[in-house]
């Protein structure tokens, strides 16, 4: 397994890499500036893999299976924002990643892990073997605050385009610490609101008895975990990739004040 690292620290009074290494096929991008927004205290770091992909998510070899491992150490009050594009597996790929994270006192974690229903252009929906993700938070006492693993797999009684039926992509938002807590708040507030007008009844004498509630297209749940509800997850099933971009333009818009430039722009 290829194995790469970067390390960001404070000198001087902003934030810089002090240390970056990577083997290929694995390669780090740090731009000197992103956006408009250059005061920003922000650092950039794009991951990427020569040829664009995983080789085995884009064909599996027999057993074998692709698989990606992020180790990210958040110290005290900093923010780490990992916001990737969604994974996309081609036909027959098996994929699986596992990202923990630890933070320290008063730091905060933004997280976006997201998947597609593949290249539908090919007319592959769902048609990958394996996917596989887990994410992991642990505080800097070893205390275990997170874990969430979700496994779609097909199966010799139904495949993974039965059970997912229309919906085209699966993403989980998280979100962790005080920097982050007006997001919490207001991404709470509209996924609120959003849901309550999906599922609104109809009326008495709107002809609900003889008509069935239209299924969402798209579907949105908050819920808080950790201490005092210090975090808040936020889990969406959409019939398009489009409509998860706008969701994620539209609430983390904010976050341009500590980046630099608005994620998913």
């Amino acid at each position: 397994m290829e194995r790469g690292k970067v390390v960001v620290e404070r000198v001087g009074g902003k934030s810089k890499v002090t240390r970056c290494f990577c083997k290929y096929p694995l390669k780090f991008i740090v731009p000197n500036k992103v956006g408009a927004a250059a005061a920003a205290d922000a650092v950039w770091i794009y991951t990427i893999t020569y040829g664009g992909g995983i080789v085995s998510v884009y064909k599996s070899l027999g057993s074998k299976s692709s698989q990606q491992t992020l180790e990210a150490s958040v110290g005290q009050d900093a923010l780490l924002v990992v916001i990737p594009d969604p994974v996309t597996c081609f036909s027959t790929a098996k994929y699986s990643q596992i990202q923990n994270f630890k933070l320290a006192s008063g730091s905060s974690l933004l997280l976006v892990d997201w998947i597609t229903s593949g290249r539908h252009e090919s007319g592959e929906k769902w048609a990958f073997s394996h996917f596989k993700t887990t994410n992991r938070i642990l505080l800097d006492d070893n205390e275990p605050v997170f874990l969430d693993t979700m496994l779609l797999e097909q199966e010799s009684n139904s495949s993974i385009a039965d059970r997912l039926q229309d919906y085209q992509a699966i993403a989980m938002i998280v979100l962790w610490g005080p920097k982050l807590k007006p997001i919490q708040n207001q991404i709470q507030e509209d996924v609120k609101k959003l849901m309550s007008r999906q599922f609104r009844m109809p009326t008495i004498g709107s002809g609900f008895a003889d008509s069935k509630l239209p299924k969402p297209s798209f579907l949105a749940s908050c819920t808080t975990f950790g201490p005092q509800g210090t975090g808040v997850v936020i889990r969406i099933a959409s019939t398009t990739t489009e409509s998860v971009y706008k969701f994620l333009q539209h609430q983390l818009a904010s976050m341009e004040a500590f980046l630099g430039a608005s994620p998913y722009s």
